[in-house]
């Protein structure tokens, strides 16, 4: 597993997927050109790109170019790396048949594959570093979730981080652990008005 500190964006979800089992980064789901309507999916990758860097990792295809230009525009003024997998025909093994251009996404790349793709692209990598994430515990208990003032806890978090408000608790605690160790959320948590 290695480490990578920006955010991956991404076509779908098995990408995503794949994705998971070489790194340890965000990655964030377009959904394809469902992207082009979702302003919070919008706002989530001009925060990364302001804050952590983005890279955009999608299939060799027209598709794919075309969702990639889509996203160098929405995170104009952040840092964007481009990250190009070769061209290879073939069909992923989920499919019935392969894609219209007869190539393969990002899913059905190899890791290694991918890995040198990001090599190629200069962002380097290193082994993971163990750390204590964040949970979902941790919101619970911390009163982030699951109580009677959890959304306005939230709400208050969000604004602290200047992360998009309309983030659901999963994607909020993915953007803690990629911004600030456990210790640092603890204290922030710490600091917020729980009346």
């Amino acid at each position: 597993m290695i480490h990578i500190d920006q955010a991956i964006i991404v076509e779908g979800k098995y990408d995503k997927i794949k994705l998971s089992s070489v790194t340890d980064a965000v990655i964030i789901v377009t959904n394809g050109f469902g992207l082009f309507k979702d302003k919070e999916k919008q706002a989530l990758i001009r925060f990364y790109a302001a804050k952590t860097g983005i890279v955009i990792l999608t299939d060799s295809d027209t598709a794919g170019f075309r969702i990639r230009s889509l996203v160098k525009n929405i995170a104009a003024g952040g840092k964007i790396i481009n990250v190009y997998v070769p061209e290879i025909f073939g069909k992923e093994k989920r499919k019935a048949r392969p894609s219209r251009e007869g190539k393969l996404g990002v899913e059905g790349i190899d890791p290694q594959v991918i890995k040198a793709a990001f090599e190629k692209a200069g962002i380097s990598s290193c082994e993971r570093e163990i750390k204590e994430p964040v949970t979902m515990l941790d919101l619970y208990e911390d009163g982030l979730s699951g109580g009677p003032f959890s959304a306005a806890l939230r709400q208050q978090l969000l604004e602290q981080l200047e992360l998009p408000h309309l983030l659901t608790s999963k994607a909020m605690l993915e953007a803690i652990n990629a911004m600030m160790s456990r210790e640092e959320y603890k204290q922030l948590v710490s600091r917020l008005v729980k009346d």
